[in-house]
């Protein structure tokens, strides 16, 4: 085990937990070791691969990026995860395998390098990060002058270069902080006059001195040059240039608008002991004057600079050029923008502010005697007047423009109440953080079915703690198929439905009826119909509750009734409302056998376009898949489940339609499912649809199978231009050269052998396994045979005395006439075939005739004796009768009649290519599984 040192830390002794190879056996090409002591687990990726494993880090994962197709052997990792990790999984990624390891809550970790291995050391709490000390080597020391008065004392801190600083009074210290790291010499500031006592502390981004002096005395800071100096007592010195406020953008965020902000330093009071911010800025001096204190955080007054205390643990601090920014993750606890805004008289009778920021109050629509249109007409009078009189000013009243937009909301009219709220927001910016108006503007969105901006209304920290945009939170996650996220926030709405009027009473209960059944829970969803029914809602206002009814009478084994009711609402002239109770009625029709399989498949194409987008449209496409794979429809299929492209992306169902898109694809290319095709049809489908080849092994996988039907039809170069994109883009390593050699095949039978020598030679690799680099060695040779440099393809065969290598071995002998060493060769081959009395195949008659040929022609009379002996009986059965009668005759046989030319015209007609072509189709049959069952299908 490989020992380093972190730091000062020493390492206990490791004993070992477990390892993937034994004792001092030579190490596999990924090795992976493990052990433990008291304070952490160590994990070594060892070997020629392992070593060279990259390692990152992103969130609570780890992973370890391996340079190797084959995924490692983690059983034991997996099923007894070290101290500080949750879990451990692979995952194949192009050209290597990830391995993940999920660190728990509090867990760290520390990577290395040593002795040949990658390490990591793995903490079930995160260690103490040892303090690095500063050294004179590595910053400057600042000499610090005082000079002191009858009341004062003035400290001159003289920096070789100009830097930022931050001077304010905490209490009874006062702090100068600066941006840059040094050490101070205290030596000329023993006389500190009214002040009692000053300390200061390093780190490596800065360094800040706190000094002891009685509240009363006031503080001020002025640069010269490249000297600060702070001045305590005296009169007092005016401070100003910063300014706070809220962010433009609306959001509950502080914005400190300070000329020349670096950074915010984070300090630890060692009196109080609690944690503050101090953010530096260049000269000239500029100080926040004012005192200002909110829920979360407080700013004290400074005489440069910016100081923040705080008791909450993530507020955020970010200086940004001139602006330094104050936010938490959920938003700061701030006032209403519009509690800022100037008082605005009333308008009699005017729609009033509601109780919760996002409720729709009963009795806003209300217009009066005078009728809508007079009404419409006041309101909107008296917000132009308002409009045209706020001008440019952000404190200027907004009341009777959102009197006019609640009064629009009530009336249904919501694109009005959208656009006139968005011209609120474009004339005064900051209103966009005002509660009311975002949650009205995300109650119009969601009316209108604008999903995604409501959503955005409804994220915003102003709205945060409203139980009535909790209930449009439901709403929305209802309409888009979220049925947990919908429960969860209809629960912390309760307390806000009854508020609404009657229509979204009903509304909201059918959306919450919907979500309890879909999420397993009939008894909820029973309970909210019967309260959807009880309100004085319009019966079109009712029909989404009848649909979730049906859907419980479709559970309960009743589907007559529940059929009944489908059809009911299906005759709707309500779209968002017909067509989910028609899918209802399909789906219930199959299931009895009353409708065929065309005429759904008909029906469902023509709802996909009644009614796009939510839930319902993904409903329809996932039921017309799934029928048109049933039917082997695959095109037809991928075209429907493909059909929601990217506008959908965003709801919770379109994962699952996703899979069903990846799973049809599968179950086609890798399963079998398109073996029943045409394959230039198949290589059609493939090629339509090929972005959704997966990543990995199994993408990898379905180009093989597919390459090899094309093969099979002599489509050549087709297959060659699929297996052209895996080696050229998508692998690395072994499964680069595995692929990389059915290439060189493929261009071997098209006669092709230039670019054959080109396949093998770009995927070469030091890391092959035996089988594949002599199989790539007897294509290297057949490649360079077939450009006549034979010397050269023997070298590459060397002593091989594979199969392969001989069968190479005798067609160069061949080309090259040493007959005799062909036919031994060929001869070879056949091996004791003579044994079996079944007749020889095509290829099997062609070594024979080319054996008794060469032996003939090497005059080896006892050989081809042995020959015919043994294979004479086959002369009945072979397909060439004469050809190989007259090959085992010989030319003495033939009454001396033959010559040599005509016995080599005779072994043309033996053509070994043709049966190594027959044996290369039948090698990656096998290879990828093409020797099963085609699956029927239709394209």
């Amino acid at each position: 085990m490989a020992a380093a040192a972190a730091g000062a830390v020493v390492l206990a002794p490791l004993a070992p937990l477990y390892a993937q190879e034994g004792g001092a056996a030579p190490l596999d090409p990924v090795t992976i070791r493990v052990g433990a002591n008291e304070t952490f687990t160590r994990v070594e990726f060892a070997g020629v691969i392992g070593a060279r494993s990259q390692v990152r880090r992103d969130g609570r994962d780890v992973i370890v990026r391996i340079g190797a197709t084959a995924a490692p052997d983690i059983s034991r990792l997996r099923v007894d995860p070290p101290r500080g990790v949750e879990k451990v999984e692979t995952r194949a990624v192009r050209g290597g395998t990830e391995l993940v390891l999920t660190l728990a809550e509090g867990a760290d970790i520390r990577t290395g390098s040593a002795d040949g291995a990658v390490f990591l050391n793995l903490y079930a709490t995160a260690p103490e990060a040892p303090a690095t000390p500063l050294t004179p080597a590595q910053v400057a020391t600042v000499p610090v002058v005082s000079r002191t008065g009858p009341d004062k004392v003035s400290l001159d801190f003289k920096w070789e270069q100009p830097v930022a600083a931050a001077v304010f009074r905490r209490g009874d210290a006062v702090w100068v902080v600066f941006d840059t790291p040094a050490r101070f010499n205290m030596d000329g500031a023993r006389a500190l006059g009214p002040a009692t006592g000053a300390h200061w502390t390093a780190a490596p981004d800065h360094v800040a001195v706190r000094i002891a002096a009685p509240r009363a005395l006031r503080v001020s800071a002025v640069a010269t040059g490249s000297t600060w100096t702070v001045t305590i007592g005296g009169p007092a010195a005016s401070a100003g240039g910063v300014t706070v406020d809220r962010d433009d953008s609306g959001e509950p965020v502080l914005v400190a608008r300070m000329a020349g902000a670096t950074k915010a330093i984070w300090l630890t009071d060692p009196l109080a002991g609690d944690r503050f911010a101090a953010v530096t800025a260049r000269a000239p001096g500029k100080g926040f004057a004012d005192s200002r204190q909110t829920i979360d955080m407080t700013l004290l007054p400074t005489a440069h600079g910016l100081a923040v205390e705080t008791m909450v643990s993530d507020l955020a601090v970010r200086a940004d050029g001139d602006l330094v920014t104050l936010s938490r993750p959920g938003g700061l606890t701030l006032s209403a923008p519009s509690a800022t805004l100037e008082a605005a008289p009333a308008e009699a009778g005017a729609p009033q502010k509601g109780r919760y920021p996002g409720l729709i109050v009963e009795g806003w629509e209300s217009t009066g005697h005078a009728g809508f249109s007079a009404r419409y007409r006041e309101l909107q009078d008296a917000a132009g007047v308002e409009a045209a009189a706020a001008g440019d000013d952000p404190r200027a009243p907004i009341e009777a423009r959102m009197a006019l937009a609640r009064f629009l909301v009530a009336s249904g009219l919501y694109y009005e109440a959208i656009g006139v709220m968005n011209a609120i927001v474009a004339q005064a910016p900051n209103m966009a953080g005002e509660p009311e108006l975002r949650g009205l503007r995300g109650a119009s969105r969601a009316a209108i079915g604008r999903l995604a901006e409501a959503q955005g209304d409804f994220a915003s920290a102003a709205v945060a703690g409203d139980p009535a945009s909790a209930v449009w939170r439901g709403y929305i996650a209802s309409k888009q198929g979220d049925w947990e996220t919908a429960r969860q926030a209809f629960s912390a709405g309760a307390g806000a439905v009854d508020d609404f009027p009657p229509v979204w009473r009903a509304r909201f209960g059918a959306a919450h009826a919907e979500a309890a059944l879909e999420s397993g829970d009939p008894e909820a969803a029973r309970a909210l119909l019967t309260y959807v029914f009880s309100q004085n809602a319009p019966p079109a206002d009712q029909l989404q509750a009848r649909i979730v009814q049906a859907r419980l009478f479709e559970q309960d084994g009743m589907g007559d009734r529940a059929l009944a009711v489908y059809r009911a609402v299906g005759r709707a002239p309500l779209d968002n409302l017909a067509v989910p109770a028609r899918l209802g009625v399909i789906r219930l029709s199959m299931a009895r056998g009353t409708m065929k399989a065309d005429a759904a498949a008909k029906e469902l194409e023509a709802l996909r376009w009644r009614w796009r987008g939510e839930a319902t449209e993904l409903s329809v496409i996932r039921q017309l898949g799934k029928l048109y794979l049933s039917q082997g429809l695959y095109r037809e299929a991928l075209t429907a489940l493909k059909g929601s492209g990217g506008r959908m992306q965003r709801l919770p169902g379109a994962a699952d339609l996703q899979i069903d898109l990846s799973n049809a694809f599968r179950m086609l290319f890798l399963e079998g499912g398109a073996d029943g095709l045409q394959p230039v049809q198949a290589l059609g489908l493939f090629y339509d649809f090929r972005e959704l080849t997966p990543i990995g092994a199994d993408g990898d996988e379905m180009v093989r199978r597919l390459s090899r039907r094309l093969v099979d039809v002599d489509l050549l170069d087709q297959a060659a231009e699929l297996l052209e994109h895996q080696v050229g883009s998508r692998l690395e390593g072994v499964a680069k050269a595995q692929v990389a050699t059915d290439l060189a095949t493929i261009y071997l039978m098209d006669r092709q052998p230039e670019k054959a020598l080109q396949a093998i030679w770009s995927s070469r690799s030091t890391l092959l396994p035996t089988a594949l680099n002599a199989e790539r060695r007897a294509l290297e040779a057949r490649a360079l045979m077939n450009l006549g440099r034979y010397d050269h393809a023997l070298e590459v065969l060397g002593t091989d005395a594979s199969n392969e290598a001989k069968a190479v071995k005798a067609e160069i002998f061949w080309k090259q006439e040493n007959w005799g060493g062909a036919a031994t060769l060929y001869e070879g081959a056949l091996g004791d075939r003579f044994a079996n009395p079944a007749a020889l195949t095509q290829d099997e008659e062609a070594r024979l005739i080319r054996a008794g040929v060469g032996y003939s022609l090497a005059r080896d009379t006892a050989s081809l004796t042995r020959l015919s002996r043994n294979y004479r009986p086959y002369i009945a059965g072979a397909r060439s009768k004469v050809a190989l009668s007259i090959a085992l005759e010989g030319m003495g046989g033939t009454e001396g009649t033959a010559s040599v030319s005509d016995f080599a015209t005779l072994s043309a007609t033996a053509d070994t290519f043709a049966g190594w072509v027959n044996e290369m189709k039948a090698e990656l049959r096998q290879k990828t599984g093409g020797n099963r069952p085609a699956t029927p299908a239709r394209s």
